[in-house]
């Protein structure tokens, strides 16, 4: 990326996972350059409301402790005159529904704006962890078993299907969210109860999931063709990989490189852009694993493709492990976006001149 690209960080949003998406991108915006890109930051309040300059500002200083980066001053960021950059390029750092579930995304397509990250179809496809689970079925990727479940479906059976084809105890999550958010565990029919009454106030549809005695590893997709970074593990600090343990208390093990052997390490990368590819992912992803063993090896529990970047956050840490630091790793993720769009281009050139 030889000439200076206007960047457009998008953060905040409407899902409960607000708050994360403030600290991924008060990182981004501390590791970018300033003399590769004119930054512009704009913030997606609660209730929907885009934002820039001061206003974005808040935004981002509501969302987490972590200081504001010195180009966000009360003012607001310096906007060039556009003529000054080559390029703009969105980075959406919106987790969760209305940001990582192709909306956004579909959005930025139809505005004809190079953006970072998956597609309409790969976002859309791996932030619903149903439709991931068939697609990764499909494709014949080991996975954990599960029960997938609609709000207006009252099973009066549930529990004792439950039981005979998962067996207690058992995690229940929304089905479109995200950092564990409204995840619970319950161990008979009265805690699923409470547990589905959970997942079915995040959405309409709700997962129910086997409780997996195995390690928790995970692995970076990155690339056009897709490559696995060093696999990481997970060791929580707490009885599951919850929410608090990823985001506030900072006290799970995270192991990079995780310690695996060469075969093992071979065999989780190769799974990771499988699975990668599966749901029709591009250019980043975090593909999480259990690792069960001894039993069926790895099982694959979901893809994320705007993992997190605040400083403990996995994604980064593997890439660095693996040769490629913070601030060349979304020079990458930018170079990506801006081939992705150059590509799609010709081809809406070229059907214009046949007709099509």
């Amino acid at each position: 990326m030889g000439e200076r690209i206007r960047l457009v960080v998008l953060f905040g949003g409407r899902s409960a996972e607000h708050e994360v998406s403030c600290t991924t991108a008060v990182n981004v915006l501390q590791a970018l350059d300033p003399d590769r890109y004119d930054v512009v930051p704009v913030g997606v309040t609660h209730d929907g409301r885009w934002v820039l300059a001061e206003e974005a500002a808040k935004v981002l200083a509501a969302g987490g402790p972590a200081a504001l980066p010195p180009a966000l001053t009360a003012e607001g960021p310096a906007v060039e005159p556009m003529e000054t950059v080559a390029q703009t390029v969105v980075l959406p750092l919106l987790h969760g529904p209305f940001g990582e579930d192709g909306t956004v995304q579909g959005l930025l397509e139809v505005a004809g704006v190079p953006y970072v990250g998956s597609g309409v179809l790969g976002s859309a496809a791996a932030m619903d962890k149903i439709t991931a689970k068939r697609l990764a079925a499909e494709a014949g990727i080991a996975q954990g078993k599960w029960i997938g479940l609609r709000r207006e479906v009252h099973d009066s059976g549930l529990a004792a299907r439950v039981q005979a084809e998962l067996g207690w105890p058992v995690f229940v999550k929304p089905s479109n969210l995200g950092s564990s958010v409204g995840v619970s565990k319950a161990g008979n029919a009265e805690e699923l109860v409470a547990a589905l009454a959970l997942a079915f106030a995040y959405d309409e549809r709700a997962l129910v999931e086997e409780a997996i005695d195995g390690r928790e590893i995970e692995c970076g997709v990155l690339g056009d063709p897709p490559q696995a970074s060093l696999p990481g593990e997970i060791r929580p600090s707490r009885e599951f990989y919850d929410y608090e343990d990823k985001y506030l208390v900072d006290g799970a093990a995270l192991l990079v490189p995780a310690p695996l052997s060469a075969e093992e390490t071979a065999d989780v990368q190769r799974l990771a852009v499988a699975a990668f590819a599966a749901v029709e992912a591009e250019a980043m992803a975090r593909v999480d694993f259990f690792y069960e063993r001894p039993g069926r090896g790895f099982l694959l529990n979901e893809v994320n493709t705007i993992p997190g970047f605040t400083p403990i956050s996995m994604y980064p840490k593997m890439w660095e492990a693996s040769g490629v630091p913070y601030a060349e790793l979304i020079d990458r993720l930018v170079q990506l976006a801006v081939d992705r769009h150059a590509r799609r281009s010709s081809r809406v050139g070229r059907r214009r001149e046949l007709g099509g």
